[in-house]
């Protein structure tokens, strides 16, 4: 199994640069949580997360945006208007034709 994380420095509104893609082989919920705070990530958006990384991230003043799915432009964008909330199921999701 191959996680794929997404990096993208913003100052709030603006991207500075093209986002990076990393690929992290046999990833754990433990590893993730110890890239995130190595790299000094400071907005999470993910499709799922344990309860306990959720509390552990919180706690370490990680704002997270759980149970997100579609395209990462489209949450990326919303990150940036401050208007992305968790549970958000974007436009260019998989399937989203079938949703009322």
């Amino acid at each position: 199994m191959v996680s794929e994380v997404l990096i993208a420095s913003t100052d709030g509104q603006n991207l500075f640069e093209k986002p990076r893609t990393i690929l992290i082989s046999r990833p754990s919920a433990d590893e993730l949580c110890s890239f995130i705070t190595k790299e000094d990530i400071t907005i999470v958006v993910c499709g799922g997360i344990e309860e306990r990384h959720y509390k552990y991230l919180s706690w370490t003043k990680k704002k997270i945006f759980d149970s997100v799915i579609g395209p990462y432009a489209e949450a990326l964008q919303l990150v940036l208007e401050n208007r992305l909330v968790s549970g958000t199921i974007l436009t260019g999701a998989v399937g989203d034709e079938a949703c009322p």
